[in-house]
């Protein structure tokens, strides 16, 4: 299972939290709901299959125990509001908002009871995402692969993996990250490493 399957598995598996089992660990007799809210499904074919693949693997069949709601916005970016309202009105189990963090704020801003779960998104705390990583508070959770909150504890997983390790480059490059964000990921990986005793 390469990354983007594995991201989309765990997807599944969070938006899947939302869903009822019986006692006895067996799916319970009520289909879950999921409404898919997406800026442009289109953009990530490979994505909708490995999370369906996902949702298989936790014996989840689309059309036999899950029913997923899609609303497309078609790159029409106006019309995701109307289309998490649609979602709220058809009383999702859960809505998987992808797009960064621009689905999951229409979702946000569409119900704070139903569970969103948000695909990616870059800086989950400081775009008021969720207010912790380790708790998310609210109604709304998801993955994040980057974010400042991340850089201090991958220098010291590198740290662990290399003990011996007392240099190490950090390279920024161009990105749809925003530039508070790289820098605030800079300043991260700049205090984590002298905390770690290694020189960025």
């Amino acid at each position: 299972m390469n990354r983007v399957q594995r991201r989309q598995f765990l997807i599944a598996a969070g938006a899947l939290l939302a869903t009822p089992l019986a006692a006895d660990g067996q799916q319970a007799a009520k289909v879950a709901r999921i409404g898919h809210l997406s800026p442009n499904l289109a953009a990530g074919p490979h994505l909708r299959d490995a999370f369906l693949q996902g949702l298989r693997d936790l014996g989840y069949v689309e059309g036999r125990n899950v029913v997923i709601e899609y609303r497309d916005a078609e790159g029409k970016l106006e019309r995701l509001p109307a289309l998490a309202a649609e979602l709220v009105a058809l009383k999702v189990d859960v809505i998987l908002a992808d797009g960064g963090t621009l689905g999951p704020r229409v979702a946000m801003q569409a119900t704070t009871t139903i569970p969103i779960v948000f695909t990616s998104a870059a800086d989950p705390v400081g775009s008021g995402l969720v207010t912790r990583l380790a708790r998310p508070g609210g109604n709304v959770t998801g993955l994040s692969a980057l974010g400042p909150e991340l850089v201090g504890k991958r220098l010291e997983l590198l740290k662990q993996a290399v003990p011996g390790i007392d240099r190490v480059a950090v390279l920024r490059g161009g990105s749809t990250l925003g530039e508070r964000v790289l820098k605030d990921m800079l300043e991260a990986a700049d205090v984590a490493a002298r905390a770690l005793g290694v020189q960025p």
